[in-house]
Order: structure tokens, then C-alpha cells, then sequence
């Protein structure tokens, strides 16, 4: 690679200098059409992994009381109500419902035509279950003084904790606000895509306990595939919606390890839209510091010439 920092990378586990017979990139695929926010991979997660328990705390946030990903929560199922208007109908997934919402009247602001009532409001739930994104080009591991951080041989990105001084740099490094440092011990945590059950042959704990197929967990070309007929089968049946977001690997951070469909804009399930890798423009950051420090020691050499004559 003439740059690893970014662009097209075929396999990251070989860049990183594992043996070519290493096994082949693995990944999520997370379909948020059938999500149903029943949370069991959070709690399979947090089980699996032993992290510990957040406590109880009502954010208002609908049935959303984790809140982000965090140190102690490496999986999050967001709930996103939107009210319906005119221009976006809710999108009827085939789902079991006690009543697809009305349309809201703009100039009354009531629901009209089918629903659960004219006064119940026109909303719709958008859930989608968030994760490290094991990205292609992973700027906290570029930025990572002591290798706490490291690309696994199944492509994916892991931290180990006992090897973490708590610099906290790959927290600021992440386009996507993954890593956090928890605060009983000053380490840096995130999903591990369950790095320990990946080499006895295990799917991880998350993709095993969601009962609709959300989350989906295999190798990541075969994924992609599988999701892009995904999108077509859903455009085919009118969700004009429906979108890939992070399976692309000319994107900013070539590619996701963990990649989403979704049914609305990227900020509505607070992902950014355009992410870049962090670390991408060091070499011309380097280059143009070298240039000025050249140009500030020839103009120092040039003034003390000109004092000689």
C-alpha cells in the first residue's frame, strides 16, 4: 500500500502483517427495518462480556435509556420517533402492529385516515442497534502510543485493556465517538465483535441472541452483497428510503466492519454523515511542517550570512 491511511484496503489483516492463510474478514450487517428494539443484544452483550450494569436512569428519550455507546454499553439500540407528515408516510414493514399511524394534518395537526385514533398522534419508531464500526482504516489505532489496540487476524479491531495507559487519544481519534474511558480504572473499552468467541468459531454474543436477524454476522463481502439486495427488495416493495451506510469501502474510512441499513438520513440515527478517518491527512500535515521548518531554517541561515558580510 502506497498509503495505508486511508483509501480502498482489500484486507487489513494482512496490511497489519498477518499471514496470508489468515481467515477472512468478518462483520455486521445490522438490517434496522426489522428491528423491533427488544434490546437482547445489548443484555447479551453486557452478559457475555461481563460489563457492568449502567443503572437505571430515565433519559425521556423514549424507550431509549442507555443513551450512547459507552465503556460499559458496547452495544445500543436506539429508539427515534419521528411525527408523520404528508411527505413522509410511515413505512409498513409487514411487522405485527396493533395500527398503522394516519397521516397528520398540517393545518390541524391531527391524524387523519387509518391509525389508533385521531388523537393519537402520527409517530413512527426508527431502531437501530449501534456498535464499534471496526472501520478499515481505524484512526484510534493509528493514534494508540502503546498497541493496547490492535488489528485481529479476522480483520477487526480490539482493545486490550491491560496494555491501555488511558491516554485517552483514540477517544478523540474516532470519527464516530465509539471509544470511551471508563472511570473506575482509566482504561479505554469498545466492542471487541467478541474476539474470544471469533476464534473458538463463535458468532458473537449480539448477532446469536437478536430474534428478527438484525443484526447479521458473517464474512463482510458476502454481507454486502446480501444487504445491497436487501435495499432493492425494499425499494421494490416503495420504502424509497432505504439506504446503505458505511458498506461503501471508498469512503472516508474505507469501508465498515460493521455497516447499517437504514431508513432516513444518517444524523436521524445520530451517525455522522460523511465520516473520514482522523489520521488520513498526517503524511501532508508532516510534509507541509517540514516545509516550513526548512523555510524557517534557511531564512535563519540567510540572516546570520547576511551579518557576516
Amino acid at each position: 500500500m502506497s498509503n495505508r491511511l486511508a483509501g480502498p484496503l482489500a484486507d487489513p489483516a494482512a496490511d497489519a502483517g498477518h499471514p496470508p492463510d489468515h481467515p477472512q474478514r468478518v462483520g455486521f450487517f445490522t438490517d434496522t427495518s426489522v428491528c423491533i428494539g427488544c434490546k437482547a443484544c445489548e443484555v447479551a452483550c453486557k452478559e457475555w462480556n461481563m460489563l457492568p450494569e449502567d443503572g437505571i436512569a430515565l433519559l425521556g428519550h423514549s424507550y431509549d435509556n442507555t443513551g450512547a455507546l459507552s465503556s460499559s454499553t458496547w452495544r445500543h439500540v436506539a429508539f427515534v420517533e419521528q411525527r408523520v407528515s404528508d411527505t413522509k408516510a410511515p413505512v409498513d414493514l409487514g411487522m405485527p402492529t396493533i395500527g398503522t399511524p394516519g397521516r397528520l394534518d398540517p393545518s390541524t395537526a391531527r391524524t387523519v385516515g387509518e391509525g389508533n385514533g385521531a388523537d393519537s398522534g402520527a409517530l413512527r419508531w426508527l431502531m437501530s442497534s449501534d456498535v464499534c464500526k471496526h472501520c478499515t482504516h481505524a484512526a484510534c489505532l493509528d493514534v494508540c502510543p502503546t498497541g493496547a489496540l490492535f488489528r485481529s487476524e479476522f480483520g477487526t479491531v480490539v482493545v486490550q485493556d491491560d496494555v491501555c495507559n488511558g491516554c485517552g487519544y483514540c477517544v478523540s481519534a474516532c470519527p464516530y465517538g465509539v471509544i470511551d474511558i471508563r472511570p473506575d480504572n482509566g482504561g479505554a473499552f469498545k466492542c471487541t465483535m467478541c474476539y474470544d468467541r471469533l476464534g473458538d468459531g463463535l458468532e458473537p454474543a449480539c448477532a446469536k441472541a437478536c430474534p428478527t436477524d438484525s443484526i447479521q454476522f458473517g464474512p463482510l463481502d458476502e454481507l454486502r452483497e446480501r444487504a445491497r439486495a436487501r435495499v432493492e427488495t425494499l425499494r421494490e416493495a416503495g420504502v424509497d428510503t432505504a439506504r446503505l451506510y458505511g458498506e461503501d469501502p471508498g469512503d472516508g474510512v474505507g469501508g465498515d466492519g460493521a455497516f447499517f441499513l437504514l431508513l432516513d438520513e444518517p444524523e436521524i440515527y445520530g451517525l455522522p454523515p460523511d465520516p473520514v478517518v482522523t489520521t488520513r491527512d498526517i503524511p501532508s500535515m508532516w510534509a507541509h511542517a517540514a516545509v516550513a521548518a526548512l523555510t524557517v531554517a534557511g531564512a535563519i541561515a540567510a540572516s546570520f550570512l547576511g551579518r557576516r558580510r
